[in-house]
């Protein structure tokens, strides 16, 4: 999973700085509403998951929790944060 998060943040990156035109994480990092729309997502996502939680769908749990985890790394990234803020953190909480 390590693997995963990392490649997944790095292609993040890459759209922050080269800024894609058909690319959906550029479009966060260049939305009008800024990083309101990153927060946005992240509220809905994280309803999404509640209710897929609630009514026990496993395939939904997944697909909604990898929608905030890909939402998480892009806010990340707008705050000039990286993976090891998060590992740090989740660390020092074990």
């Amino acid at each position: 999973m390590d693997d995963t998060l990392a490649e997944l943040f790095d292609v993040i990156e890459d759209r922050k700085e080269t800024l894609p035109e058909d690319s959906y994480t550029a479009s966060l990092f260049t939305h009008e509403k800024g990083e309101n729309a990153v927060l946005e997502k992240l509220g809905e996502e994280s309803t999404e998951l509640v209710l897929a939680a609630k009514d026990d769908d496993h395939d939904e749990i997944a697909y909604e929790a990898a929608d905030i985890v890909y939402h998480l790394l892009v806010l990340l990234s707008m705050k000039e944060m990286d993976l090891a803020d998060l590992e740090a953190e989740l660390e020092a909480r074990r």
